[in-house]
């Protein structure tokens, strides 16, 4: 079993803290390995919330004596006092993230992003932008880096409106939306690399017609347009804070034509780059 937590103040106690708005107390990864059985029972629960997410595998829950196998993508929601029995089997190679919090609003806000208030259990879809603020909370609670505890809880708080867009998108394709953020990730990450639609359509298994309108449908641009507004952005960045020249400026977004590169940022933006910066550089003047 690999285990990846992180405690405040290194201190495992259980508490009820409303001294501030919101306060995340531990946070946690599992990935289940070896052991054959992995159960966590609270016949009286805790004082605190945890918000559960199993990314992979399966896990064993009951509530009220019934017994409930939960997938990957499912969330699971335990407030302040509810009995906690759940398992997970080395068998199923679950890996599942958690979350420990409290803070005199921290109910408020579970209801505010509509997180639902009748049942343990909903489900999320296998979001990378989970995985990736479960992550960071871990990180932070290991660093303690100045004002980590203020960060902690901006980043709680991001995860509640991820979660809350994933419920109220839920009416679409879950396979759809998971395939689109992969996306976005990838052409964030890549966007200074000659990127092929089709190439990266066919890795992913997917119809090219189908991933350009399905991306088209969710982000309002195609995938073209998005990775050109993705470049147009950080080359407009680079002109106001570098001293690149345009040549430099091109390829560090992706252009080894200069020229090609001018063309494409004036019907963007509508200055050529060398005007762009003059304006930018003018604006900035006392």
């Amino acid at each position: 079993m690999y285990t990846n937590v992180a405690y405040l103040h290194n201190s495992r106690a259980d508490i009820a803290d409303d001294s501030r708005s919101l306060i995340v107390s531990s946070c946690g990864y599992y990935r289940i390995l070896t052991r054959t059985e992995f159960r966590t029972d609270r016949p009286f629960g805790r004082r605190d919330y945890q918000l559960l997410y199993i990314a992979k595998g399966k896990g064993y829950f009951s509530f009220g004596g019934k017994l409930r196998t939960l997938g990957e993508g499912s969330m699971i929601l335990y407030r302040p006092d509810e009995p906690q029995h759940y398992y997970y089997h080395a068998a199923d190679r679950t890996e599942v993230y958690w979350v420990h919090f409290t803070g005199r609003d921290a109910g408020s806000l579970l209801k505010y992003y509509a997180l639902p208030d009748t049942d343990n259990v909903f489900t999320a879809g296998t979001s990378p932008d989970l995985q990736w603020l479960y992550r960071q909370m871990i990180q932070e609670l290991q660093l303690c880096r100045q004002n980590y505890e203020e960060l902690l809880a901006l980043i709680l708080r991001h995860l509640f409106i991820v979660v809350n867009r994933c419920l109220t998108e839920g009416s679409r394709d879950t396979g759809m939306l998971d395939e689109i953020e992969r996306a976005t990730h990838y052409f964030n990450e890549n966007y200074r690399r000659q990127i092929n639609i089709e190439e990266y359509a066919a890795a992913r298994h997917m119809s090219v017609c189908w991933f350009i309108r399905s991306f088209r449908q969710t982000v309002k641009q195609t995938p073209m347009q998005y990775i050109l507004s993705l470049r147009m952005a950080n080359a407009q960045s680079l002109l106001e804070s570098t001293q690149y020249n345009i040549t430099e400026v091109a390829a560090a977004v992706g252009y080894d034509d200069p020229l090609y590169f001018s063309r494409l940022f004036r019907r963007h933006t509508g200055f050529s780059p060398t005007k762009y910066r003059e304006r930018a550089n003018g604006s900035n003047q006392p």
